[in-house]
């Protein structure tokens, strides 16, 4: 049995092996529906992870709140609506996943990195209230470059998005998900307010490590508070800023532990976005090693991300213990049915859906 595709348990959710699909925006919700909700887009692309054989998908950020939202063309789980054009994406998935897929979505803010044009969109920058865009908020007024100057958040306006976190869990629970991702990277909220290089406040959501992990503290405690006991709680974050005197690993070590004490099952593994000076130099597996690490010192799962694109480059992740699973992403854009590939270039056998067994390769893929 390949590492990769070993069993993993987290609290009552089974999953059936070690590859995952990452989080990946779509900026696809709209223009002609209402704001936030999937659309047949997402069932597609949701739904195709699940024929090729991912153990769990987590999707795209969906939004706790319109202001929380990356784009305007972004995912949110805040209003009635959106929870259930989500699931009926939850169920297609449950029905057609190939290796009994679970699902999972991931709850965010964007901070000071909202109301910015999708990628595809010929734009760049922020998109002004003329155009459907809106005021962004951050723990400082401290612009991203490029972007809007924000708005320094007020006490009231953190504990209401504390709030909105907690309700957006409430609504992924009765919208069928098998777990909730808080999503605490990649420089939107959570990771302003940790992030020394953004947050410069001098209240007790800023000053001292303690008081810039505040809020992301408070939001794991106010997620698990309203999920089932036995939900698994995921995290991500970003292990470095990439950047001098911004966070580094010693300090994400330092908050997975912290987190995994408040319920936090299992810390996904990113880097970087919190500024654009950052230094990074990415290539094949250079997050892995900060997933081992947290994994290590914080006695915490993890899982890691970021330019793992082969069955080989993954099983070593987990084979070694730098990782208890690997969440694929782009690889996963060019090929939907990289789980199933991968267990075939593994040697081993992984379900394929019925509709598809006539195209199971018995001597290359």
């Amino acid at each position: 049995m390949p590492a990769l595709f070993e069993p993993l348990k987290l609290r009552s959710l089974e999953l059936k092996h070690r590859g995952w699909v990452s989080p990946m925006c779509q900026y696809s919700c709209g223009p002609d529906g209402a704001p936030g909700v999937p659309n047949d887009w997402h069932l597609m692309h949701l739904g195709s992870f699940a024929a090729g054989g991912a153990a769990l998908i987590l999707t795209e950020a969906a939004a706790v709140n319109a202001q929380g939202r990356i784009s305007p063309r972004d995912a949110g789980l805040y209003n009635d609506e959106q929870a259930e054009a989500w699931q009926r994406i939850t169920g297609f998935v449950h029905r057609h996943g190939a290796a009994d897929t679970r699902i999972g979505v991931q709850l965010a803010h964007a901070g000071r990195k909202a109301s910015t044009y999708w990628p595809f969109s010929g734009q760049r920058g922020s998109v002004p209230e003329s155009d459907g865009g809106w005021s962004t908020v951050g723990p400082s007024p401290s612009a991203f470059d490029g972007y809007a100057e924000p708005a320094g958040m007020t006490g009231e306006q953190i504990r209401g998005v504390i709030d909105d976190f907690a309700a957006a869990a409430t609504r992924a629970v009765d919208a069928g998900f098998d777990t909730v991702e808080i999503h605490g990277a990649h420089g939107y909220l959570l990771h302003q307010f940790q992030s020394p290089l953004i947050n410069t406040r001098t209240d007790s959501w800023g000053g001292t490590e303690e008081g810039r992990n505040r809020l992301m503290l408070a939001v794991i405690d106010a997620v698990r508070n309203v999920i089932p006991e036995s939900m698994p709680l995921l995290l991500r974050i970003s292990a470095t800023d990439w950047a001098r005197g911004g966070v580094d690993i010693e300090a994400s070590v330092r908050l997975a532990a912290q987190a995994a004490e408040r319920g936090v099952d299992l810390v996904d593994v990113s880097s970087g976005g919190a500024v654009a000076h950052q230094d990074i130099k990415p290539g094949p597996g250079y997050q892995t090693g900060f997933a081992e690490r947290i994994r290590r010192e914080a006695n915490v799962p993890t899982g890691t991300v970021g330019l793992l694109t082969s069955a080989d480059q993954a099983e070593h992740a987990v084979a070694t213990g730098q990782a208890d699973g690997v969440f694929i992403a782009r690889a996963a854009l060019r090929d939907p049915h990289w789980w199933l590939r991968a267990a075939f270039e593994l040697g081993h056998e992984l379900a394929w859906p019925p509709q598809y067994e006539r195209a199971i390769p018995r001597h290359s893929f």
